[in-house]
């Protein structure tokens, strides 16, 4: 039978976390989710002692960087999916059921299709734009399922990437499966949206892409991202 084991990267994310692990156990059933594993990158606010209060949670420490939890995790779980999520996104009502049909139909990975928590029309727009499979429209706001045994073929998250790692592996997945939107909604927050502006960050995460697809470097991305979208939590 399949399980899935939730894998949640941190790094601060206390106040986040109280509303979702709640919100996790309460849409989707235990007799589907082999664990919620969070993977903390060194926080310094009060993510243990949030996690400590749920006992159907676990909490791992890691050095800080998304892609080392995410793999760390990955190498601890013990369900045969794994379903990566940000600490900020809150996916569909019964996830878990469209995550194992999806599997079950033979699709060894997917998303969910997206909206932000903001009225915003450019944001409403770039949320519309995930319902379709065009790899240009994915990130890992969108939350990640895939099968273990492909995670483990494909060598999990490029650890060289400090940002962008979603989109990259994503890529890698395109190349190895038939990747699945499932066309149910998770909302993710809008909070680096509204700290840096819509237009100010939306330009500089185009300029990321690009520089991506113009083989630039993982430390020229991160290092860009630094000096123009970092915001620290």
């Amino acid at each position: 039978m399949s399980k899935i084991s939730i894998i949640i990267p941190t790094f601060n994310e206390a106040k986040n976390l109280q509303e979702l692990i709640p919100y996790l156990l309460k849409n989707a059933s235990s007799i589907n989710i082999k664990e919620i594993i969070i993977v903390d990158g060194g926080s310094t606010d009060q993510t243990q002692e949030v996690v400590n209060v749920f006992t159907e949670v676990s909490l791992l420490h890691s050095e800080k960087g998304r892609g080392k939890q995410m793999n760390l995790g990955a190498k601890q779980a013990k369900g045969n999916i794994l379903y990566f999520l940000h600490a900020d996104s809150y996916p569909p009502e019964n996830f878990d059921n469209y995550i194992l049909k999806s599997v079950n139909s033979k699709t060894q990975a997917g998303c969910f299709k997206m909206s932000f928590n903001s009225s915003h029309w450019l944001l409403k727009l770039s949320g519309w734009l995930t319902q379709f499979t065009w790899k240009i429209s994915r990130g890992g706001d969108q939350s990640l399922f895939i099968t273990k045994a492909l995670f483990e073929t494909l060598g999990g998250y490029n650890e060289e990437y400090k940002i962008y790692e979603d989109n990259h592996f994503i890529n890698s997945t395109y190349k190895a499966t038939n990747f699945t939107v499932i066309q149910q909604k998770l909302t993710t927050s809008a909070r680096r949206y509204h700290i840096k502006g819509i237009y100010f960050l939306q330009y500089h995460y185009s300029v990321i892409h690009l520089k991506y697809r113009l083989g630039n470097s993982p430390q020229t991305l991160y290092d860009y991202y630094l000096k123009h979208v970092s915001v620290k939590n």
